[in-house]
């Protein structure tokens, strides 16, 4: 069983940056897909970023050069940071990871870490 720690989250103004961590145990995080999801009050849950074991990178297209989503094997870690925030980035951030390609949605991550809330102000 995997267990994702998140970290990073805060309140900040709109332009603002903020990073997450998300900090892996109990399996072999260096082979697994890893994620965030963000869920804002009366919203479904959506992608932010996905990587691969090898580092390759997607990132949706409403945060796409504002947040860069990174890893660190050797630490079982990965990371976002976020730049030039807005308050539609106003969420519950959710760390996540898998073996399953889970860039297509939240039916393909197989473990979830328990969230950290980003709030930024106008």
């Amino acid at each position: 069983q995997v267990q994702l720690v998140e970290s990073g989250g805060g309140f900040v103004q709109a332009g603002g940056s903020l990073r997450l961590s998300c900090t892996a145990s109990g399996g072999t995080f260096s082979t697994y897909v890893a994620g965030w999801f963000r869920q804002a009050p009366g919203k479904e849950r959506e992608l932010v970023a996905a990587i691969t074991s090898g580092g390759g990178a997607i990132h949706a297209d409403a945060v796409k050069g504002r947040f860069t989503i990174s890893r660190d094997n050797a630490k079982n870690a990965v990371f976002l940071q976020m730049d030039v925030l807005k308050p539609e980035d106003t969420a519950v951030y959710y760390c996540s990871a898998g073996t399953r390609p889970l860039w297509y949605g939240s039916p393909f991550v197989d473990y979830w870490g328990q969230g950290t809330q980003v709030t930024v102000s106008s």
